[in-house]
């Protein structure tokens, strides 16, 4: 007959067999939730660079704006280089962020909207012995941002600067930015966890506003838009 005190040794030794593989070295983890971007922004007043091809250099003072905060759903795999080391790439279905006015465009409210893709790599490193249910961790990466359909939507304010007929292209440049992130992943079983993340982006972008008048003008205005999102990430994963 098995004692007890066996018997508890034996289900001790089984419960810790049951997690040892859980985020080891050779491992991959695949993360899914929602995910949260709380744009921290500001913009430069805009600047009228030319008008018909004629360099004016012209700051609208107390002109502004903002990008607004969003949701989407989040992906996130990692592969455990070692227990502690991993390298995770970070994605988020395609989201909306608008652009609204401060200052003297405030009148405006929503004056443009974008829909930014944000890929990242972060190279992280967790506390903790790979057995450990509670797992915190920090990274370090770099994000790509590029901005597609930018889109001017508000008219009256495409009037009040171009005149009626007027018409007006918006373009956001492209950058390289670096991605500071804490989170922590607590295992459930031996394959599934919940987790959550906080990632602080630097990012700045430069708007550049390609306007037409009705009698074909072509206006050229600028302004540096600096979005600095932090991004919160609730999720459930799968470790294979």
């Amino acid at each position: 007959m098995i004692s007890s005190a066996g018997m508890a040794a034996c289900m001790w030794s089984a419960a810790l067999t049951d997690n040892a593989n859980a985020q080891t070295a050779g491992s991959m983890t695949l993360s899914i939730g929602w995910l949260h971007v709380a744009p921290q922004s500001s913009a430069t007043p805009l600047t009228v660079e030319s008008v018909g091809g004629q360099p004016v250099n012209h700051e609208l003072t107390g002109t502004g704006a903002h990008a607004t905060s969003t949701d989407t759903m989040g992906i996130t795999t990692e592969y455990y280089v070692t227990d502690n080391f991993g390298v995770a790439t970070l994605i988020g279905l395609p989201l909306t962020v608008n652009l609204v006015g401060d200052g003297t465009l405030a009148k405006y409210g929503t004056v443009g909207s974008t829909r930014p893709m944000p890929p990242a790599i972060v190279f992280r490193y967790h506390l903790f012995a790979a057995q450990s249910k509670f797992r915190p961790f920090v990274g370090l990466g770099v994000n790509y941002t590029w901005f597609t359909q930018v889109r001017t939507t508000n008219s009256q304010f495409v009037t009040d600067n171009l005149g009626p007929g007027g018409s007006a292209h918006a373009s956001l440049s492209s950058s390289w930015n670096p991605v500071f992130e804490i989170g922590a992943n607590y295992a459930i079983t031996k394959h599934w966890s919940v987790g959550t993340a906080v990632g602080y982006v630097p990012l700045k972008t430069h708007l550049t506003l390609d306007g037409t008048t009705a009698n074909g003008t072509h206006i050229v205005s600028r302004s540096t838009i600096r979005i600095n999102p932090i991004n919160v990430f609730l999720n459930v994963a799968y470790t294979f």
